[in-house]
């Protein structure tokens, strides 16, 4: 019902918050890579609260799918990391997925801006 939605905002909100403190101050370590440059668009929980799916994007979209493919690789480190901010029984799986969004914005851009030639 409707708490559970809200508990399930709250708790993508958190973990959102937690994960973009995380990237920012560089606390999971990560071998070559500068998490600083990673932002982290939205955070959606599953309906049972086990996973959360974190939309990442990097500074400028660069390599971005690389990016994505490291943080899935590392997603324990970050996960660690993250159980000493949210502490709760169970701590969702993270999920680490390209935010599509922002290159979708940029074709409709450019469609628009070829119609008005």
């Amino acid at each position: 019902g409707k708490r559970g939605c809200q508990r399930r905002l709250g708790l993508g909100e958190m973990v959102k918050q937690s994960l973009g403190m995380i990237f920012l101050r560089d606390e999971a370590k990560w071998p070559n890579l500068d998490t600083k440059e990673i932002t982290v668009t939205e955070v959606r929980m599953s309906q049972d609260l086990k996973v959360a799916k974190a939309f990442v994007l990097p500074l400028g979209g660069k390599n971005a799918q690389e990016i994505v493919d490291k943080l899935k690789e590392f997603s324990f480190v970050v996960r660690k990391v993250l159980s000493k901010k949210i502490t709760r029984k169970y701590l969702p799986k993270l999920l680490f997925v390209k935010d599509e969004s922002f290159d979708y914005a940029e074709k409709i851009e450019n469609l628009i801006k070829q119609t008005n030639k």
